[in-house]
């Protein structure tokens, strides 16, 4: 088991549940937009945020936008020490940087003293992308072993200056090189770790990778805090991130939608129908599954797990609740009785 730091009041590691992340795509200057959006990834299920800081008037934001706002802060350095220790005083919840580039030791010690004074943690932020030239050279490219051989230089220099509340992230854009990284880095430290594929594209490939990387390191059991990285509106990182922990099974704090792949039996449009519950589903925050069947034949037994569900036919269709069939409806009327029933639940 990893050991637990805490971000704000969000526990991460030591046991605590799997927590969603996202990172905010507004300029941090502007308050106004980056609180809004902000609320809706919160809305959405976001747990943790974090904010891009490529200058003094971000990290002067950071504030005004922890005062408005009622998730946990991460703020993003690069290069610049002086924007974190800005933001510690401004009053985030923790500091995404790379030790190894925001200057010598006496920074790097100015960093930590802050950050341990107001009790926050350091998410350390290894990335396949700007891995040291000495690394690459050694290992010949972008590889797992790299990617731990850098994070534990980082660690290194935070625990040198006595810091030791760490969080570690190992990205890389392909999915087995990120996932080995991690399972090589849960080996050989205790460290919580912040799991991601970087760099995955626009949705439709982005949280395949997703799924099969971060899914796949959840179901091994290797995994303290998430974030989906999509170019895309952040909201679709966080619902990503939801299905992801639902379909690793580790969480059911919202509903799952189960529907059958179609075939020549089916007789209804079904990838409609699912798609009007899915929608619909999004505002229910039950833990339960629901089903969508294009077959009235086999559908309520197919789906008997579930705890509603419908199945269509020629013109109608029935609603069933844990396999035994509920009614005979027209199909116009399937989603809103099928509605109804969830709301009884």
């Amino acid at each position: 088991m990893t050991r637990q730091i805490k971000v704000g009041k969000v526990p991460v590691g030591g046991g605590a549940p799997v927590t969603i992340q996202s990172m905010c795509n507004t300029p941090t200057h502007d308050v106004e937009a980056t609180v809004e959006q902000i609320r809706r990834l919160e809305a959405a299920g976001c747990e943790i945020i974090r904010v891009a800081v490529p200058d003094m008037p971000a990290a002067e934001a950071v504030g005004e936008i922890r005062k408005k706002i009622g998730i946990p802060l991460v703020v993003d350095i690069h290069f610049d020490y002086k924007l974190a220790l800005e933001c510690v005083k401004q009053g985030c919840d923790a500091v995404r940087i790379n030790p190894g580039n925001i200057g010598g030791p006496e920074k790097v010690a100015a960093v930590a003293d802050a950050c341990k004074g107001r009790g926050l943690p350091i998410r350390i932020g290894v990335n396949g992308g700007s891995l040291e030239k000495t690394l690459l050279a050694k290992y010949g490219g972008v590889t797992p072993e790299a990617l731990v051989e850098s994070a534990f230089g980082h660690i290194k220099l935070l625990e040198d200056q006595g810091f030791s509340d760490i969080c570690v992230s190992l990205k890389s854009s392909s999915v087995p090189i990120t996932m080995r990284a991690y399972q090589r880095m849960a080996r050989e430290s205790d460290f919580p770790l912040h799991i991601g594929v970087t760099e995955t594209g626009t949705p439709k490939m982005g949280i395949l990778k997703s799924a099969v990387g971060i899914g796949g390191l959840l179901a091994l059991g290797v995994g303290d805090t998430l974030r989906v990285s999509l170019s895309a509106d952040p909201v679709e990182e966080v619902y990503a991130a939801r299905d992801i922990l639902k379909a690793a099974g580790i969480r059911k704090d919202g509903p799952e939608l189960i529907s059958c792949p179609t075939c020549g039996r089916t007789k209804i449009d079904l990838i409609a129908l699912a798609h009007e519950v899915e929608e619909r589903l999004q505002s229910v925050n039950k833990p339960i599954t629901v089903a969508v069947m294009g077959c009235v034949v086999n559908g309520p037994g197919e789906a008997s797990a579930a705890d509603v569900g419908i199945a269509g036919g020629v013109g109608e269709g029935l609603l069933f609740k844990k396999g035994e069939i509920i009614k005979k409806l027209p199909q116009a009327e399937l989603v809103d009785e099928l509605f109804k029933l969830i709301e009884t639940l």
